[in-house]
């Protein structure tokens, strides 16, 4: 199919999702409802749940969208992206734009006039930060690109908390920093999985700066640190023992995955950490919603 029969593509509904990356969303507003119940002793007001996920979701799926246009020659060029709507021409660069500005404007809309102002501001924060700072400038600029720009995807925890409070506060901080922590061994292990395409679309990813091995080895040591961090909400007192020991439990396997990578001769060794770490985020945020309802919660009325 040469390139004017794919111009001639209709774009559908499923393309527009997909420009959102709805599961990449879906984790993400994971724990921006768990920060959102952990932010309370009690339970979080219905339209405070619905709208604030919602706003934070649709802001969260606008930034998706200019990442779609800004990588879309990259995109052509990896395995992982290269039938993606944008890339492909099934919707057209300006099309795609106007679909992010209208889902920005909305996501914002309903943040400021049905939850508050704190909360907008830090969404589109994070979103200039992913969208513009991350994707235009950090991904093509640095191999610690990943590390730098992760705090933009390590704020959705905080929103949850603010939309809820209206306020910063410490416990707050200390899950974004869980996040922060978690980022460069969750994508440095997909990033070591896909190295040449990385390489051929001329993305300075670590491994393709640094190698594998150096990699390999940095992605072991943020494990290390992560594990330390997470058990920081036991430390705070913000969480109990059943999140200590889930916290253990998952960091533990965490560590023996970057084991694996280090000296395995496992050739899907990168993919299977990259998965780990994604069930390691979900289970850690779940474990710690189940002891501050279970735990925390209970111990402290008490």
């Amino acid at each position: 199919m040469n390139e004017a029969e794919l111009k001639m593509e209709k774009a559908t509904w499923r393309d527009y999702l997909e420009l959102t990356k709805p599961n990449v969303v879906a984790l993400m507003i994971l724990t921006t409802v768990i920060g959102m119940f952990l932010a309370v002793p009690g339970m979080v007001p219905v339209d405070v749940l619905i709208l604030g996920n919602l706003g934070i979701a649709v802001c969260a799926g606008a930034a998706a969208v200019v990442n779609h246009v800004v990588d879309r020659q990259i995109d052509t060029k990896m395995a992982r992206t290269f039938n993606r709507p944008v890339a492909k021409g099934r919707v057209e660069p300006v099309q795609a734009m106007l679909f992010a500005v209208v889902l920005g404007v909305v996501g914002m809309a309903i943040l400021l006039i049905y939850i508050n102002a704190l909360t907008a501001w830090l969404t589109l924060a994070s979103l200039v930060g992913y969208a513009v700072i991350y994707t235009l400038f950090l991904k093509r600029a640095t191999p610690q690109n990943i590390v730098i720009g992760g705090l933009a995807g390590a704020a959705p925890p905080l929103l949850g908390w603010t939309a809820v409070t209206g306020e910063i506060h410490g416990h707050a901080l200390l899950l974004v920093l869980i996040i922060f922590a978690w980022t460069p061994p969750h994508f440095w292990a997909l990033a070591v999985h896909r190295k040449d395409e990385y390489a051929k679309a001329d993305i300075p990813m670590l491994p393709v700066t640094h190698g594998e091995k150096y990699t390999k080895l940095h992605i072991f040591l943020y494990t290390l640190i992560l594990l330390v961090i997470s058990v920081l909400p036991f430390v705070t007192g913000m969480s109990g023992w059943l999140y200590l020991l889930g916290a253990v439990v998952l960091g533990i396997g965490f560590i023996y995955w970057a084991i694996v990578m280090m000296i395995g001769k496992k050739p899907d060794a990168g993919m299977d950490t990259f998965k780990y770490s994604i069930i390691y985020l979900m289970a850690l945020f779940v474990i710690m919603l189940a002891d501050h309802y279970l735990v925390t919660v209970p111990t402290f009325i008490q």
